[in-house]
């Protein structure tokens, strides 16, 4: 199983194509979104993309929460609970307003929000953040590929 990780997209169209043509390439099982995609057109973009299940939770940029619950109705707060290869996922957009029983419940713990790229283990459990898709802090967009059942990470630099 190959899980698609992406946070941070922030609007960036270019961005969000080229993290969904290398999920695609990869052939992974499900998407998930770590928040701040931002405006209805960019989840129109992004629903259009993905063949795949998706799920994806609020950021705090997302303000126009009506508009991206009516074309991506399974967005919602995190952290939301996903379970892949016998193991158990915690996503959630501000890794310093993640909820301790979260961390207890998860063996795999998704943020995004610092922009900042993170693959870390600390007392079993995984932490992952894919840095920012967009690019518009660092200059680089950055995706995960995650192997829940090895507890393997791959981050993927796009091409903006």
């Amino acid at each position: 199983m190959l899980v698609g990780i992406l946070s941070d997209t922030h609007d960036q169209l270019i961005a969000i194509d080229r993290a969904l043509e290398v999920f695609r390439q990869r052939n992974v099982d499900f998407v998930i979104h770590g928040g701040d995609l931002i405006s209805p057109f960019a989840a129109r973009r992004l629903k259009a993309g993905v063949t795949v299940p998706l799920y994806i939770i609020y950021g705090n940029n997302d303000g126009e929460r009506e508009g991206l619950k009516k074309i991506l109705p399974q967005i919602q707060d995190g952290p939301m609970y996903i379970e892949a290869a016998g193991k158990t996922i915690a996503v959630h957009h501000d890794p310093a307003l993640l909820p301790a029983d979260a961390v207890e419940k998860a063996d795999i713990i998704v943020v995004g929000h610092t922009h900042d790229r993170q693959v870390e283990t600390k007392d079993g459990k995984l932490f992952l953040n894919p840095g920012e898709c967009c690019g518009w802090l660092t200059g680089k967009g950055s995706v995960a590929l995650l192997d829940p059942a090895a507890m393997k990470v791959e981050i993927v630099e796009l091409t903006l």
